[in-house]
């Protein structure tokens, strides 16, 4: 017998409201420009909007669910196994929407901090990720402390133009570990040597006692993040590319089926091993057209435990035959 549970009961008028809050405070819209995006009189934005702050909605972020997303975020949950899934309107255009997933990116990390449910948190890179934390305000870290989970130098040993770990150093005052080493090794031989360095060893071992990772998506082409921020040179892309690999999670690879595909360059990465991307909740913040293709493979294989992503991709994304079976969790527990 198959249950089906029902759909989630939202208030319409109230996530109208919190969507034009959203579109006004976060994206910076006019109230004329936010009746035009919903469809409504610019007095029925006007009104929305003094609702939402009546309600309590507006702080720092926009908080309430917002119509339209609900539905998706229920849809991704159950189409890819997810525990945990947050869709929010975009406010900006282009490729990758960086305002969009930047703005509920640091919401998620300010909630995280204020919870004080996780002590150890595992950080990616990228320009996703450092947008998140610079548009977080300053909040305290109380017991929460963060671990690079990458290596934040570029081949050539220059410092990523899009890091993470200073950056939320700097907005909560929090314990931060960084790992000072490339993010891919010359060879697998120095990966080893590298791992095995007094302090580089310390870092690897937090990260696996993280409780939680939060990462990044990439493309795999000669304009990912890898490519472009000095990470790879050429000749790693082509090979990447090569494999079939169309998608990028803390320096390993996957094709557009959800496969992973362990290669030389994946086996260079000063990055937590496949084991430990297993055994640990992920939670991914992408989002863009240029990523849909690889957030998608991700989602595939079954390793998120969660995604944070703007609408216009959820909506590709629900357009798409998944890739694995409806309702799995990938042996991970639901949050409490």
């Amino acid at each position: 017998m198959t249950l089906h549970q029902p759909a989630p009961q939202v208030d319409e008028e109230a996530a109208l409201a919190a969507r034009a809050a959203w579109l006004h405070f976060a994206g910076g819209k006019t109230q004329g420009e936010v009746a035009e995006l919903l469809g409504v009189q610019s007095t029925k934005a006007h009104r929305l909007i003094a609702k939402a702050r009546a309600d309590g909605l507006i702080r720092v972020f926009v908080e309430g669910p917002i119509s339209g997303c609900i539905a998706l975020e229920e849809k991704l949950k159950t189409d890819y196994g997810l525990a945990f899934c947050e869709v929010v309107p975009n406010i900006d255009e282009g490729s990758l929407p960086l305002r969009t997933l930047g703005m509920a990116g640091a919401r998620y990390l300010r909630n995280l901090i204020e919870s004080a449910k996780y002590r150890m948190i595992g950080m990616g890179h990228g320009r996703t990720l450092a947008t998140a934390v610079d548009l977080m305000p300053s909040v305290a870290a109380n017991d929460t402390k963060f671990v690079s989970l990458l290596g934040g130098l570029t081949r050539r040993f220059a410092a990523s133009p899009f890091d993470v770990i200073h950056r939320l150093a700097e907005r909560t005052a929090a314990e931060t570990y960084v790992m000072p080493v490339p993010f891919f090794a010359n060879s697998e031989k120095d990966r080893q040597v590298l791992e095995a360095q007094y302090g580089v060893s310390d870092v690897i071992a937090m990260a696996r006692e993280a409780e939680l990772y939060i990462a990044g998506i990439g493309e795999v082409d000669r304009k990912s993040f890898i490519a472009t921020a000095g990470m790879v040179d050429e000749e790693d892309v082509e090979e990447v590319m090569k494999t079939g690999a169309c998608a990028e999670i803390l320096g390993h690879f996957f094709n557009e089926h959800g496969e992973h595909l362990p290669n030389s360059v994946s086996a260079r990465a000063m990055a937590p091993r496949f084991s430990d991307l297993k055994s640990h909740r992920i939670v991914a913040v992408a989002g863009g057209t240029s990523k849909t293709r690889a957030i998608r493979a991700i989602l595939a294989h079954g390793l998120l435990f969660g995604l944070i992503t703007d609408e216009a991709t959820a909506r590709r994304l629900v357009s798409l035959k998944p890739g694995r079976e409806p309702g799995k969790k990938n042996g991970k527990p639901a949050p409490g």
